[in-house]
């Protein structure tokens, strides 16, 4: 007679959307259907109702990890006699193309800064730690842009190494969607934010190798981390349609890298589309940015709609 199977353990603690609803509380919805218009991305159908059942419950809980955190400094500035300095709480947020982890992004900014004891949020998205064209044409890596080495991953380290170490100010480059590049001589200051939010790709992969510090992760650096999640199926659709819509705006600027797409006939732009997903997105998905997802403290998993209908928190 075999012995029965063990039973699976889960690393996550799985609630359904009616369940995460109820973990809001008493939450205050802070933010306005005109908040939303500048906060959604394109093609997405952002409403009220998913601010307070799926962002308030999180924004209740990143609230109460950050008041933790801070405890847990002013503990340790007083171990320490008062020399620590205060650091920011860093959130990441990954995720594929398209999936909406850019809007999630800017809704938890927007609802934490609301937040009495942690106004100050700053957010930083990774595309200005691409390299720019100039340097990925010379490495032949323009078709693997998004790809880790596509990225200056030593300097974007070297950002949150800095924000960890208490540096009064530090700045980030700057990313142009709409001349596909970095821009030159330009940078974001981040001046002590109480919590930085930083969104991108690759997040939740590792560090460059040959740091000062051998071995270094990005998640070294994270207090807490957001996997944005959704069948490969529902991203690739989403992509498609935000190309489609992209190509009828903004690809019409004479100043866009994509210009030379706005005169596609719709059969045409939907086949260029699947061409770039099939032989770019789509396999940094599959090889470099789903395998990360089991590293986030929290996934949230989206439906066919583009709306959040399961969480995962992963168990203390």
């Amino acid at each position: 007679m075999s012995a029965p199977a063990a039973p699976s353990v889960s690393m996550f603690v799985e609630l359904e959307r009616e369940a995460w609803r109820a973990l809001r509380a008493s939450t205050p919805l802070t933010l306005t259907t005109e908040d939303l218009d500048g906060l959604r991305g394109l093609g997405e159908h952002l409403d009220l109702e998913e601010v307070s059942d799926v962002y308030l419950p999180l924004s209740r809980l990143l609230n109460l990890q950050v008041a933790a955190a801070q405890r847990l400094w002013m503990e340790q500035q007083a171990f320490l006699g008062g020399s620590t300095s205060k650091v920011p709480f860093i959130i990441a947020i990954a995720g594929s193309v398209a999936v909406g982890k850019s809007t999630t992004a800017r809704i938890l900014q927007a609802l934490l800064g609301r937040w009495p004891d942690h106004p100050r949020v700053e957010l930083v998205t990774t595309d200005g730690f691409l390299f720019p064209n100039r340097v990925l044409t010379e490495r032949g890596l323009m078709k693997r842009k998004g790809f880790p080495e596509s990225y200056d991953r030593r300097a974007l380290v070297r950002l949150l190494a800095e924000l960890k170490a208490g540096r009064p100010e530090v700045s980030a480059p700057v990313y142009s969607h709409l001349v596909y590049d970095v821009v030159p001589d330009e940078a974001k200051v981040i001046r002590q934010p109480d919590i930085l939010i930083l969104e991108g790709l690759n997040v939740l992969q590792s560090g460059a190798t040959g740091q000062r510090v051998p071995h270094t992760f990005l998640s070294d650096f994270f207090d807490f981390s957001i996997y944005v999640d959704a069948s490969e199926q529902d991203i690739r659709r989403w992509y498609v349609d935000r190309f489609l819509r992209l190509q009828q705006t903004a690809f019409r600027d004479e100043r866009s890298y994509f210009r030379r797409f706005s005169d596609l006939t719709k059969d045409e732009a939907v086949t260029m589309a699947e061409s770039v997903w099939g032989d770019i997105n789509g396999p940094n998905l599959a090889q470099n940015i789903a395998p990360t997802r089991s590293r986030a403290r929290l996934i949230l998993l989206k439906g066919p709609d583009h709306k959040v209908k399961r969480v995962r928190l992963r168990k203390l």
